[in-house]
């Protein structure tokens, strides 16, 4: 007899949200970001959450987007091309009453932002795509021109902490990265 291990619940940890546990669609290759991992990136981002636009590209199960909205952000554009991903983040959204606050766009990350009109430009953009993927190095560029983020805007990226990224790309310069295990995120902020 075979023995799988269950995926332990995803759980929002901070805010008016608290504990919630979300409709998860645990897919092939969906790698939601760890408890530990998305308690740092809000206390990197720390008080620039409170009344953002927050953009969750490759938002998967949606943690981190919810996490934001629960924090306080003021709009969340939740990103996944997964069409079943994206109705998980639905149910969730309506089950705790803040769809309102919610935009699901079901394309790719990439469409996403080479088509995007948002109503107001992004505060904070967090992007975790697949690890073993070249997706990191091309959406980044992407983001670099400055249509996405507003003035003072931040891009927070999640990846393997092997893979570098560059100091700078376009507009956007490496602040600080943070290591976690084989986790990194590095944060970086639009040239001024």
């Amino acid at each position: 007899m075979r023995i799988t291990a269950r995926a332990a619940p995803v759980r929002v940890i901070a805010g008016e949200m608290k504990g919630r546990r979300l409709v998860a669609s645990h897919g092939a290759g969906l790698r939601p970001t760890s408890a530990k991992v998305r308690e740092s990136v809000f206390n990197i981002l720390g008080d620039r959450i409170k009344d953002a636009v927050f953009i969750d590209l490759y938002a998967g199960t949606g943690a981190v987007g919810i996490e934001a909205m629960s924090r306080g952000a003021q709009t969340v554009y939740f990103v996944e091309a997964s069409r079943k991903s994206a109705e998980a983040i639905e149910e969730t959204l309506r089950g705790c009453g803040c769809r309102q606050r919610a935009k699901i766009i079901n394309k790719k990350a990439s469409d996403f932002v080479k088509g995007s009109l948002i109503e107001a430009k992004a505060d904070i953009i967090f992007l975790d795509p697949p690890y073993h993927t070249g997706e990191m190095d091309e959406i980044l560029p992407l983001l670099s021109d400055g249509r996405l983020l507003g003035d003072g805007g931040v891009v927070l990226a999640e990846r393997l902490s092997k893979k570098r990224l560059p100091e700078e790309i376009g507009a956007l310069r490496l602040k600080k990265s943070y290591r976690y295990g084989d986790t990194a995120l590095s944060l970086y902020e639009v040239r001024g």
